[in-house]
């Protein structure tokens, strides 16, 4: 049963790692869902009654959860409350069998996250597919959105073509897989996409499976996430990145999706568009290079830290 519209957030505290509290947060949907968001670090403290530490919203990308995030939200957590989000379909959030697993769909969840959280205007950070979410957010809603990361998301069209491709690729997963070991094995190391041995990507993927009765398995379902990616490859997304107005800064692993082209000229089309590179990442920037990722953005971030005030350009009527 869902919470109704606009009831105030429900809060369980977890234990986390030593020494860090995990606070999960559920949230609903626009259309009812329920969504699980994520404190993986309590709140800046020494704030004056009644000020707001200025709020961060995190997006994972297709296939991610909110936990991928964990070690950058507990860094941001000395200055800001960040927050990281589940969508629809991944982590612990809702799976509804028929979706809806639509561009609108997700960019509303994210819109009643902020709203529902206390976090707006939010500084939003997004990865691969919730960069896209981020900026298409940041374009319906400027009041929501003060500034935007955007993490290795092209704005082109990907084409039938990369869907076929990601088809083969999900019927290629060797399941169940018997252990963790084998998940972080085959994902960093016998993977036909890895092109050389990747550690953190064998990581990446070990958070995002549970044990079942036959072994372990991704606690999403292959099939939805490729009805969420064909809401958005067949298209490119330059004209709602044209319409951001709020600071924003476009990153990518120098061995990520992102080419330095196309980024750059990203940046070009942003009215406030800023850019920055991570050496030695690939897709996985703030998992590949946590330290590198963090060099590449807090300069930006320092800049919505002190001042909550609305720092963005009227948008020309």
């Amino acid at each position: 049963m869902t919470r109704p519209h606009g009831e105030r957030a429900v809060i369980e505290d977890q234990k986390g790692v030593p020494g860090h509290m995990v606070r999960r947060i559920d949230v609903t949907g626009s259309d009812g869902v329920r969504l699980a968001a994520w404190e993986f670090a309590d709140p800046p403290k020494g704030r004056t009654e009644g000020e707001r530490a200025p709020g961060v919203l995190l997006l994972h990308g297709l296939m991610g959860r909110a936990s991928h995030w964990a070690s950058t939200t507990r860094w941001l957590a000395e200055r800001h409350r960040a927050v990281g989000l589940d969508q629809r379909g991944h982590g612990r959030s809702e799976k509804p069998a028929e979706g809806p697993y639509t561009r609108d769909a997700y960019v509303a969840d994210a819109e009643e996250a902020i709203e529902q959280l206390g976090l707006g205007p939010a500084t939003v950070v997004g990865h691969s597919m919730g960069a896209l979410t981020a900026w298409q957010l940041a374009a319906k809603r400027p009041d929501l959105v003060r500034a935007l990361i955007i993490c290795d998301m092209r704005a082109s069209a990907l084409g039938a073509a990369s869907q076929r491709e990601w088809e083969d690729w999900f019927k290629s997963w060797p399941l169940p897989f018997a252990t963790l070991s084998d998940v972080r094995k085959w994902f960093g190391e016998d993977d036909p996409w890895v092109e050389r041995p990747n550690p953190s990507r064998g990581e990446f993927f070990a958070e995002v499976m549970a044990e079942r009765a036959d072994g372990w398995r991704p606690v999403f379902s292959r099939r939805q996430m490729l009805q969420s990616r064909a809401t958005w490859v067949h298209d490119a997304h330059w004209e709602e990145l044209a319409q951001v107005r709020c600071p924003t800064l476009v990153v990518r692993g120098l061995d990520g999706e992102l080419g330095r082209a196309e980024a750059q000229e990203m940046v070009r089309v942003l009215p406030r568009g800023q850019y920055a590179e991570v050496a030695d990442a690939g897709h996985l920037v703030h998992y590949d290079q946590p330290e590198g990722w963090r060099a590449a953005v807090e300069p930006f971030l320092e800049q919505f830290a002190e001042d909550p005030q609305d720092d963005r350009e009227p948008v020309s009527s």
